[in-house]
């Protein structure tokens, strides 16, 4: 800050008059000696304006810094107890820092934008690392308990506060939606826990009735309400203290020697909203991203497109958002690609909404159909994707394609779910965990199952064998029990092996699947 001294004149005429004494204007002075005068005085005694500059010292504040993280650190304020629980598990960052570094990187498009709305709320920073405990910042996690996203939240929760689920979009995996939705849960549990941050969390995880009820019983035996007290599920006695594990390994990084990736403190992404239903190649088209780029960012679309009805709003990279805008409006704000499709026989609007990857809803809409009834030759309008299905690989058919087909034993069957099936009937059927067949199949034990839906199962070879794949074409005169007999395995596993009934005929041409063991049969 710059600030100027000016000396006063009046100090220096008071002056000349105490002396006596003017060098100015006196009669016995020549014009020239006045002019002369004037100039000494003008130059020795007129004060001359000088300039100070006060030096500063910058102030640093968590919004000044250059890393998020350190934004984060500098008010991650919640102790830190001696607890073993704390030390397990800052131990076990400190020993896997290579997994802290994949959590940053996942987290890198997100954190700014979580950092945002944590600070305006005015709710402690540890909260914004509460992802790096739910999902490990995968934004397309899903538990074994039904719960999905960066938050993890449950179908029953998400629907409370506000996210929405459907065929077409899925909000608990909406970044920006998500994280309103936690952080409005948060505050209110943290009321109902009368302002306890460490029982609000608690109750994230496992439910408020349960840390209610854990209360009432240390209460009527007399002991401490506190959690570190608390008679809690095991998942939940270590979650908080994980959580503030993770605090304090960001918090003292440096004096623990962890190399945390830096994430910059500036907005790094953009919500825009195109205001119709927007195919996400096209949308990436629009703003100059590969596909997979825009899903990573959008991770709430199941499908190759937003939500006809309802969500359609796309997180974008700051520096894109312009393009894409300017693009959308040059195409006249097209957002999907439509085909004209021709009725034929046998054909209704679920089997074309189906054959076309799309829902009745949208074909209804495009046409004016009030009802289902369609006519042969009749010609429909069908929004379509731009590309093919198997280009949008972060769509929920495609990450469920690869995670099915990721080996998990020696020997792979489809069970095709029939009525009355759950998990627990088909795995006992096959001699496998319940759990693990629901997650081979990316789904929880407790999600419900669809008649005509395939499940795979994986099975282990008996201990020795050498099991391959192999494909038989039966030719004239072939019969199950003899294809069986040749490569040594059983009947009731080429009906399993291959979805058949028990008294299937089979067909020359047709094609079955075998897992021989090649210790004591040839291929």
């Amino acid at each position: 800050m710059k600030f100027r001294y000016v000396l006063v004149g009046s100090m220096f005429l008071a002056g000349c008059q105490i002396t006596g004494q003017s060098d100015v204007a006196t009669t016995t002075n020549t014009p020239e000696q006045q002019e002369e005068a004037l100039l000494k005085t003008d130059i020795a005694q007129t004060p001359v304006e000088t300039e100070k500059v006060e030096e500063t010292t910058p102030v640093i504040t968590p919004q000044t810094q250059d890393d998020v993280w350190e934004r984060i650190a500098m008010q991650l304020e919640m102790p830190v107890p001696e607890n073993k629980r704390v030390n397990y598990y800052r131990n076990w960052y400190l020993k896997h820092p290579q997994h802290l570094k994949t959590v940053a990187e996942r987290a890198e498009p997100f954190l700014y934008l979580i950092t945002e709305k944590v600070e305006e709320r005015g709710i402690p920073l540890e909260i914004a690392l509460l992802p790096v405990v739910e999902s490990s910042f995968d934004q397309f996690a899903y538990s074994h308990g039904r719960a999905a996203g960066l938050w993890q939240f449950v179908p029953d929760t998400g629907r409370r506060f506000g996210l929405e689920q459907n065929w077409w979009y899925d909000g608990r995996r909406d970044v920006v939606a998500s994280t309103d939705a936690a952080l409005d849960l948060l505050e209110y549990l943290h009321k109902k826990f009368d302002g306890d941050w460490l029982h609000a969390l608690a109750a994230y995880n496992t439910g408020e009735g349960r840390v209610f009820r854990a209360i009432r019983n240390n209460k009527a035996k007399g002991l401490p309400t506190d959690f570190w007290h608390l008679s809690l599920p095991k998942e939940t006695s270590g979650y908080v203290p994980k959580l503030i594990a993770v605090a304090d390994v960001v918090k003292n990084k440096e004096r623990y020697g962890l190399d945390l990736p830096a994430i910059a403190n500036k907005p790094v992404v953009e919500q825009v909203e195109p205001g119709v239903q927007m195919d996400l190649a096209l949308a990436a088209n629009y703003a100059g991203l590969s596909l997979s780029e825009l899903q990573s960012l959008n991770p709430a679309y199941n499908h190759w497109a937003t939500a006809p009805d309802g969500a359609n709003h796309l997180l974008l990279p700051k520096e894109n958002v312009a393009r894409f805008n300017s693009n959308l409006t040059e195409n006249n704000n097209q957002g999907v690609k439509v085909t004209r499709y021709k009725v034929k026989s046998g054909d209704s609007l679920g089997l074309i909404a189906k054959r076309h990857n799309t829902t009745v809803k949208v074909i209804q809409r495009a046409n004016s159909l009030k009802g289902t009834n369609i006519r042969v030759g009749e010609h429909l309008l069908i929004p379509v994707s731009l590309k093919d299905e198997s280009q949008y690989t972060l769509s929920a058919p495609q990450r469920l394609a690869k995670l099915t087909s990721k080996q998990r034993g020696d020997i792979k069957l489809t069970h095709t779910v029939q009525k009355g099936d759950s998990f627990w009937t088909i795995a006992r059927k096959h001699g496998v965990s319940h759990t693990s067949l629901a997650r081979w199949n990316g789904m929880a034990p407790k999600d419900p199952l669809r008649i005509g839906q395939d499940l795979v199962i994986w099975k282990k070879a008996d201990e020795g064998a050498r099991i391959r794949t192999i494909f038989y074409q039966i030719r004239e005169g072939d019969s199950l029990s003899g294809i069986a007999a040749r490569y040594k395995v059983s009947v009731s596993d080429l009906v399993k092996w291959n979805s058949l009934k028990k008294n299937a005929y089979i067909q020359p041409g047709q094609k079955l699947k075998l897992y021989i063991d090649v210790t004591k049969v040839s291929a």
